[in-house]
């Protein structure tokens, strides 16, 4: 079912753009398998690794296969939108208009440079952003405060070692006092990634580096990956937390493992058992992979939530569907019930669907206020 979705887009572009072209027969057979194949993108995925989350290709196949799987995608919304104004004007003029094939080329040219674009966009090393979160309660001493976020590293055939590098580097410059990584770091066994994550094994910051695994990690043998991430230095929230003072100061980073946990026979998230033990009156910053139980977290008075997962929504307008799907919370700062949460855009994307258009990945360093 997963891959006969995927095809939707393809038979569209096929049906309402390409036959109306009346291109020859084999131009039309031609045109209609390579839309056809490039739309089973997943399929292949699943095939050359057993997984729809890590396609074990050369990187330069895997960013064609984004390319022309994103560029469907589009066509098929811009023929919509064409096939839609077309209707609008034949009700107006009350007689039968027939789409210019030049303006179908029009569109498939478009299609092809927007997901040229997005793919480019998606594949940049992120810069840095700078966010400041004022917190009530925070003690002076944490007072410009500055953590590094990364998540959604999705490290994989697209993004590779010498991509991740590249990031442990910029992250490392920003001269951060704690580095967290809110999940979702691979797609695929630690046998496939062992040589792609080493570089992570660099992190340095001066409170340490932590974690929470997304996702993604309960897709490729959890334990392994709990384990492996622990040896290259990262320290594991999975439903814990960790004291950082400075100054004679207090701040509790908590962490949760993610939702989607139960599904693959592992502990879901508990934040009750992540705060067992925790100092009372001391403000609590929580790393959640996914952001939409937010308004839970806040209940219980948390100050401040980090996590990811969302990737921004990927495309604007395509934002707001996400947004629905994740409690309402899609990119940036949001106040729930006096807890400040931020979902950052994310480092990197799924290579199942790397695209972005008008929402661009980060890096994101936070800077932590008290406020009055």
């Amino acid at each position: 079912m997963f891959h006969l979705i995927f095809a939707v887009p393809s038979l569209l572009v096929i049906a309402r753009w390409l036959l109306p072209l009346g291109l020859p027969l084999w131009g039309n057979a031609a045109l209609a398998a390579l839309l056809i194949g490039a739309s089973q993108y997943h399929l292949w995925c699943r095939l050359s690794s057993g997984s729809v989350f890590a396609p074990e290709f050369p990187r330069p196949v895997v960013i064609l296969f984004n390319w022309a799987f994103g560029a469907i995608l589009l066509l098929a919304a811009l023929q919509l939108m064409l096939d839609f104004g077309t209707l609008v004007v034949m009700l107006v003029l009350g007689r039968m208009v027939v789409e210019p094939e030049s303006l179908r080329y029009a569109i498939a040219g478009l299609a092809a440079v927007l997901a040229a674009i997005g793919v480019a966009a998606a594949l940049r090393v992120p810069p840095l952003k700078d966010v400041e979160i004022v917190v009530h309660g925070l003690p002076t001493q944490f007072d410009g405060y500055r953590l590094i976020q990364l998540t959604d590293l999705h490290v994989s055939r697209l993004y590779p070692a010498r991509w991740v590098r590249a990031v442990v580097e910029r992250a490392n410059a920003a001269g951060a006092d704690l580095i967290v990584v809110t999940g979702d770091f691979i797609d695929g066994s630690v046998a496939m990634r062992r040589a792609d994550v080493e570089p992570l094994r660099q992190l340095h910051a001066p409170h340490g580096i932590y974690a929470i695994p997304g996702n993604h990690e309960y897709f490729f043998d959890y334990p392994a990956w709990m384990r492996h991430l622990g040896a290259l230095g990262f320290r594991m929230l999975p439903n814990a937390h960790a004291v950082l003072s400075r100054d004679g100061a207090d701040l509790v980073l908590a962490g949760v493992t993610d939702l989607s946990a139960p599904a693959a026979g592992q502990a879901g998230p508990d934040l009750d058992l992540a705060l067992a033990g925790a100092p009372r009156d001391v403000p609590v910053l929580l790393l959640d992979h996914q952001p939409k139980n937010a308004r839970d977290a806040a209940a219980l008075g948390v100050a401040i939530q980090l996590s990811g997962h969302t990737h921004g929504g990927m495309i604007r307008g395509l934002d707001q569907i996400v947004a629905r799907a994740n409690g309402g919370f899609v990119s940036g700062r949001y106040d729930v019930g006096g807890m400040m949460l931020y979902v950052s855009n994310g480092t990197a994307l799924w290579p199942g669907f790397a695209l972005r258009l008008g929402v661009p990945s980060e890096l994101t360093r936070i800077t932590l206020r008290a406020g009055r």
